[in-house]
């Protein structure tokens, strides 16, 4: 797995005047969702149960902060399930797998904790129920995520990935009167749109999915940071590269008004030329980052002279998911008050 990165050090930012009032708007919704906050619950409790190592295939979601505490905590991240020994226990990411590696836990006789996000389940079991029914499954998604290689696996004959709305217009099918579209999760809602009308003008009886494929916290994050951007001079995006729903956010702020737009993981990424002549920054983060890194962002703007901040709310979010099976109940029998996840999201 690859070294999640220390926070450098660098000198505080300035407080270097600018034309107008400087200020913060803070989007919200922002940060963990229902199913990042399952995931990263899970493997505390299982290393709470078990005791460590508990082991994680891939990172149990795509921010390199959570990483780093779980690897204190005990957690050992490995690239796939033949890397953790016989008979210990393995925790399945937030992104899901596909058969195959369930399989290839299975065979190591490894205690399997699924923390797949129930919504990204809920893509795998359409996969599964297009496939039985002999339709070829056009995939909305980036080719190589790990979500999209579950869901893939889970039909591998029945589907093809189509990566951009350019790759619409070159895809083939083998019957068009029998074809329908998926999406990963956590793609861009105007992107993904984009897709799919050209996907349906070549082939116009494309059918959709039973309900929308792109999760509710990725939606309301786009749509919050929609809002912020277009009176912003400079939007500042806290997630990790690799967390697409991060990044997408940096594309929809440019998209839809800011001047600038910047990913970071950490408050001391942000550089002092990008404040020169701001006067509003808006803030988001992902839907796989902590508050606290938020938090440290703001600290970091006050010093430069943006504490007035003022929070712009475009949706309430109270869903909690359900933890895996195995972690419901603590091994004395009482009720888990963490049994539906739990912590505040913003």
């Amino acid at each position: 797995m690859p070294v999640p990165r220390v926070p450098r050090r660098r000198e505080p930012l300035q407080d270097i005047a600018v034309p107008g009032r400087k200020r913060v708007v803070l989007a919200a919704p922002r940060g963990y969702c229902a199913g990042v906050d399952r995931a990263v619950i899970a493997v505390e409790k299982a290393l709470e149960r078990y005791g460590a190592p508990v082991y994680v295939r891939k990172q149990i979601v795509h921010n390199i902060h959570v990483v780093t505490e779980l690897e204190q905590a005990g957690a050992i991240f490995v690239e796939e399930v033949d890397e953790v020994p016989e008979g210990a226990h393995v925790v399945f990411s937030a992104h899901g797998v596909s058969p195959a590696v369930v399989q290839g836990a299975a065979d190591r006789n490894l205690q399997a904790i699924d923390a797949t996000c129930p919504l990204v389940t809920k893509v795998h079991r359409e996969a599964v129920r297009f496939a039985r029914d002999d339709f070829e499954i056009l995939l909305v998604g980036h080719e190589g995520h790990e979500e999209v290689e579950g869901t893939a696996g889970e039909a591998p004959d029945h589907v093809t990935v189509v990566n951009s709305p350019e790759e619409a217009d070159t895809v083939e099918v083998r019957d068009p009167s029998r074809v329908v579209w998926l999406s990963q999760t956590t793609l861009s809602v105007d992107e993904t749109m984009e897709t799919v009308r050209r996907l349906r003008e070549r082939f116009p009886e494309l059918q959709d999915p039973p309900s929308d494929d792109i999760c509710y916290a990725t939606q309301n994050r786009q749509v919050a940071i929609k809002k912020v951007a277009k009176d912003a001079d400079l939007v500042i995006v806290v997630g990790s590269a690799n967390s697409s729903n991060s990044v997408r956010l940096v594309e929809v702020a440019l998209e839809y008004g800011a001047k600038a737009a910047y990913r970071i993981d950490y408050a001391d990424e942000i550089e002092q030329a990008w404040l020169d002549g701001v006067e509003t920054v808006g803030v988001t983060s992902g839907a796989s980052v902590p508050e606290v890194l938020v938090q440290e962002v703001l600290r970091d703007l006050a010093l430069a002279g943006y504490g007035d901040v003022e929070e712009v709310r475009t949706a309430e979010e109270d869903l909690m998911f359900s933890l895996p099976k195995e972690l419901r109940t603590p091994l004395k029998g009482e009720r888990d008050p963490r049994a539906l996840g739990g912590r505040a999201r913003a």
